[in-house]
Order: structure tokens, then C-alpha cells, then sequence
């Protein structure tokens, strides 16, 4: 091991302490540099499980004291099916790109209502600004942002709000630049390819080293900086044969620690495999995952609202309202159905008996369904606001756990597009070539696309902070708080009874209505008023988009075009 600082430069020879590992003991302090010397390899490298990279991922590490860091207190203790998650890139949150500044924003989201803010990952990747996925340190936080202790000062931030925080993490793949732990041992497989290229090692020889190494990193996030929760990243690329899937691991070792430390830590899925086994407790056989993205109430959703059908939204656009009532109830639209995409049939059915509806997470917008899309528009970019409102009363009382995506609470006209920084010139190239080539299969023209590597492409997705006082983004706004208020006060629109939620739609009128409990909820997404039935119950307005006069005796209800209202006992 070499270690560094301004004042000296020492050897140290390392001990076997077991197959595979050795350890040296060497006087070092919070700062200290420090790297690896292999065999014969003249090559410095980090720790792969170093905590800082002050100069990025091909620097030495640094030693971070962590306990002048840990914020104090366990945060706050809200429930999974009580929450409403906030995703934030904190390079575009704000324009200076930091944790320090993303601080500054917390009072907005705790005035709006949500519980936690979810951070897209935040690991070192090379260059300054990038989405986050090619990170390649994965117990490392990246420097630009702010570092291990601008994290910790963001978490305790965020505490002392009254907000949780979860964090995106990816043990799927490592970036293509600047990963250096193939040198420390098998690390990666050619028994399985993905998109990536080599898989990491979860069922290979040496793989038990491999899965401590990703569980070790996870439960560091939740024990060093008190974070709530982890989002993990695409868990269907997870190649791994064994009985014992490193996913069930993981869930395993996430409830101990909870137990351990009194606080509710959860895991919440990315897949795409449409499979409730995923957030099936342990206890009746599943992998234990606390909830998943439901990519298939989306898909409905913004075909309804959009009338796309190209890719994966042709199934969903043949009858959108007929697919979303199906999400609605039974969570998944393929559920051992016919996927034209994909050429096969897929997903399994939910026990909506027996599974509770926050092992979903529901939504309008992700960072996937904006950022991916060739010019990173938004929904706000082509709906009027009453189809906008539409969309959030839909999400936001909902049988799922809402998630919002930063900006969309107000409408942002600002994109979020792809972006990247790689330094390695040819790196970059091929990253900018193949984007423009995905795209111009689906007929884009390659100067319509936004250069990855072009700095104005990240300054254009930074969200205006403006915005929010002008009057049509205010009152967008505002029906925001109003409906996660609403959630917060109505029981019956936190019910986890998946199977009791009820639903009608007209697909020709363009109209939906559900029912939850007592809490009745109508969207009109037609230009034209409607006119709706809803049963002689005795229930009155609780909000409306436009007004709305409360149902007559005979419990008729005439909604206006592109307008949405909830209503209660």
C-alpha cells in the first residue's frame, strides 16, 4: 500500500489474513491519500471500497472520518404506504450542481408535502457532470457534488426538515471509465453478458466476495449517513443461477440492520420482469424487496394522456383507459399477456388479496421516461395544464406510492436530456454517435438530437427556479400540495386493499373514475364536459381543478373538459 499526504510518503507490506485478503496497518487521518500497489503493477490504485475520490476515479483515495459526519437522530419514521418520493438529480436540481445548493431547495418539497427525496445515484463517474449510472466507485461519493461530507450535510439537511432520503444505487454494471476493480480480483464474468458487456459476478466462482463487496457498500449508505432507503437500479440485469439470489441477500441484511438500529429501512426495485415475486415477503418464498417502479401503470397512463403508441406503449395505446383501469387494480398490465415489444408473452399475475398496493410505486414521470426520450421532453411540453392536473390527481390518489419527478410539480418547461462529460475523447464519440443513431432508426434526424457531450445539453435540463411564481406554474403548484394534502388527510387514499379499488372508465369519452373507500376520484381527459353517475352516496367536492358544482341527489356529477376532481363523505 502507498500512502500520501504533504508531509510524507511510506511503504507498507501487506499480511495474509485469508485467502484472497491482506491486511496493513498505517497512521493515516480524515484527508490522507492513499492507494494500492498490485504484485508487480506499477499502477496506484483506489481502494475499492475507498469512501472519497477527491480526484476522481483514477486518483488516490482519501480517508474519511465518518464520525463528526453521521448526522444525529434516526430522521423521520414515515411509512412506506403513507410516503410520496421526490426523484432529484442533484446535478440539475440546481444550476450549481451541488448538494450544498440542493439544501437550499428542501424547504419547497417539505412546503409541497412529500416525505422523502429520492437522489439519483451518486457515486464517482468521470468528468463533472453525467446522469449518475456510469459511477464505478460504489462506496465512493462523487466529488463535484459535494463529497462524503456534503452528502452527510444534505441528509441531515433534509432530517431536519422532516424529509427522508433515498438513494439510487446500481449493482447491475460499473461505468466504462475509470473502473479499476478487475484488478483486484474477479469482480466480473464472461459466464453472462449484458448490454454492459461483462456481468458482474453474482454466481461465478469467487462471487461471494463479490456480493459481500455490493451488500457492504449498500448497508454503508444506511448506517454512515442514515440514509431512509435505497432505489435499486434495472434488477432484471442482475445475472445470477444461484438458489440464494443476491437480491434476497440484500433484502435479508437491509431488515437486520433496520431491526439493529430501530429505524425503517426499505428497498424499492427497478424491474422489468413484471414478476411479484420481486416484493413477496421471504417468509411466503419471495425475494423480499420492499416495493418496485410500476412502469406498466406509466405506460397506460401517458398513452391515455399523450396518444403515443410506438415501442413498448403499442400494447397500452389499442385501449389506454381500458389498460389503466387494469394497473389500477391488479397492478401490472402484462401480467402472462401478449407483449408485441417483446415478441412473447410476459409478467405474472398480483395476488391483489394478498399483496398490499404500496409494493408499487406509481407515477407520471421518471428520469428514464423523460431523459430517454430523444429530446428529453417533458409531459408539461406538449399538455395543457388541466391534462397535467389530470395526470397528478390520478397519480397522487392512486392505490400506489406516488413518486414525482423534480420540477414536474409545477409544470417545468425546462427538458431533462441525456448528458454526459467523458474526458476520453473516443469514449465520448462513441456515446454521441450512438445516441444519434438510436434515434434516427425512429426517424430523427441526427442534428435534432442533443449532443450528449455538449455542456449547454446539461445546462438546459437544470430546472428554472423561476418558474414556480409565474401564475399558470402556480396554480399547478398548488393542486400539487392540495392533492398530497389530501392524501395525507384521507385514510382511505393510503388503503393498501389493492383488491378493493374500483374502477369505470368510457373509452370513447375519454373519461375515468375510481373509487377508494368513501374518496371518490373523476378525470375527464376529453376537451368536452361530462357528465357521470356516481351512485347516490352522499358525497360532496373535496378539490376540484375547475369547478365543480357537488353531485345532485341522484348522484350525477358533470366534470369539464380536462379537469379532474376528488371527492369524500
Amino acid at each position: 500500500m502507498r500512502l500520501n499526504d504533504t508531509d510524507y510518503e511510506m511503504n507498507a507490506d501487506p499480511v495474509p489474513e485469508r485467502a484472497g485478503w491482506w491486511t496493513v496497518e498505517a497512521a493515516a487521518g480524515d484527508g490522507d491519500r492513499y492507494g494500492f500497489l498490485l504484485g508487480e503493477d506499477p499502477t496506484v490504485r483506489p481502494d475499492p471500497r475507498g469512501r472519497r475520490l477527491p480526484d476522481g476515479p483514477d486518483g488516490l483515495s482519501a480517508v474519511v472520518a465518518f464520525g463528526p459526519l453521521t448526522p444525529e437522530g434516526p430522521g423521520p419514521r414515515v411509512p412506506l404506504q403513507d410516503s410520496v418520493l421526490y426523484e432529484v438529480h442533484v446535478g440539475t436540481f440546481t444550476p450549481e450542481g451541488t448538494f450544498d445548493a440542493a439544501v437550499a431547495r428542501l424547504p419547497h418539497l417539505a412546503s409541497l408535502g412529500v416525505t422523502h427525496v429520492e437522489l439519483m445515484p451518486v457515486c464517482p463517474f468521470p468528468g463533472r457532470h453525467g446522469w449518475g449510472y456510469d459511477g464505478v466507485a460504489p462506496w465512493a461519493v462523487h466529488e463535484p457534488y459535494g463529497g462524503p461530507a456534503g452528502l452527510a450535510r444534505f441528509v441531515a439537511a433534509a432530517h431536519a426538515a422532516g424529509l427522508g432520503v433515498v438513494l439510487d444505487v446500481v449493482h447491475n454494471h460499473l461505468g466504462p471509465s475509470g473502473n479499476h476493480l478487475p484488478a483486484f480480483g474477479p469482480y466480473f464474468t464472461d459466464t453472462h453478458h449484458t448490454p454492459w458487456g461483462a456481468a458482474v459476478n453474482l454466481d461465478a466462482p469467487g462471487s461471494d466476495e463479490v456480493r459481500a463487496y455490493l451488500v457492504g457498500s449498500a448497508l454503508a449508505w444506511l448506517r454512515d449517513y442514515r440514509i431512509d432507503g435505497l432505489r435499486l437500479d434495472a434488477v432484471h440485469a442482475l445475472a445470477d443461477g444461484r438458489a440464494l439470489s443476491f437480491l434476497e441477500e440484500l433484502s435479508t441484511a437491509v431488515d437486520a440492520l433496520s431491526a439493529e438500529t430501530a429505524r425503517p429501512l426499505f428497498l424499492i426495485a427497478e424491474s422489468d420482469q413484471g414478476d411479484p415475486r420481486l416484493t413477496t415477503p421471504r417468509t411466503a418464498g419471495g425475494l423480499g424487496v420492499h416495493a418496485q417502479w410500476n412502469d406498466d401503470f406509466h405506460h397506460a397512463l401517458h398513452c391515455a394522456l399523450t396518444g403515443e403508441s410506438q415501442a413498448y406503449y403499442a400494447d397500452f395505446a389499442e385501449a389506454p383507459l381500458g389498460a389503466l383501469t387494469k394497473t389500477l387494480t391488479r397492478a401490472f398490465f402484462h401480467d402472462g399477456t401478449w407483449s408485441s415489444f417483446r415478441g412473447r408473452t410476459h409478467g405474472r399475475p398480483v395476488d391483489r388479496r394478498r399483496t398490499p398496493a404500496h409494493r408499487f410505486l406509481g407515477y407520471t414521470q421518471t428520469h428514464d421516461q423523460i431523459g430517454n426520450r430523444a429530446l428529453g421532453d417533458r409531459l408539461s411540453a406538449t399538455l395543457s395544464p388541466g391534462l397535467l392536473a389530470c395526470a397528478a390527481t390520478l397519480a397522487l390518489t392512486g392505490p400506489f406510492v406516488p413518486m414525482l419527478f423534480m420540477g414536474e410539480e409545477w409544470g417545468a418547461r425546462t427538458p431533462w436530456q441525456y448528458f454526459t462529460d467523458h474526458p476520453d475523447p473516443e469514449l465520448a464519440e462513441a456515446v454521441r454517435t450512438g445516441r444519434r443513431r438510436e434515434f434516427a432508426a425512429h426517424g430523427w434526424k441526427a442534428e435534432e438530437i442533443p449532443d450528449p457531450q455538449d455542456p449547454a445539453t446539461r445546462e438546459r435540463s437544470c430546472l428554472d427556479w423561476e418558474e414556480p411564481g409565474r401564475d399558470a406554474h402556480a396554480r399547478l403548484l398548488d393542486w400539487y400540495r392540495v392533492l398530497i394534502a389530501l392524501r395525507r388527510a384521507q385514510p382511505d387514499l393510503r388503503d393498501p386493499d389493492l383488491a378493493a379499488v374500483r374502477v369505470a372508465h368510457d373509452e370513447e369519452r375519454r373519461w375515468v373514475t375510481f373509487r377508494r373507500g368513501d374518496v371518490r376520484v373523476v378525470a375527464n381527459l376529453s376537451g368536452e364536459p361530462v357528465t357521470i353517475a356516481l351512485g347516490r352516496n352522499g358525497v360532496r367536492v373535496l378539490a376540484a381543478w375547475e369547478p365543480v358544482e357537488h353531485p345532485g341527489p341522484d348522484g350525477r356529477i358533470r366534470v369539464p373538459g380536462e379537469s379532474a376532481v376528488v371527492l369524500g363523505p
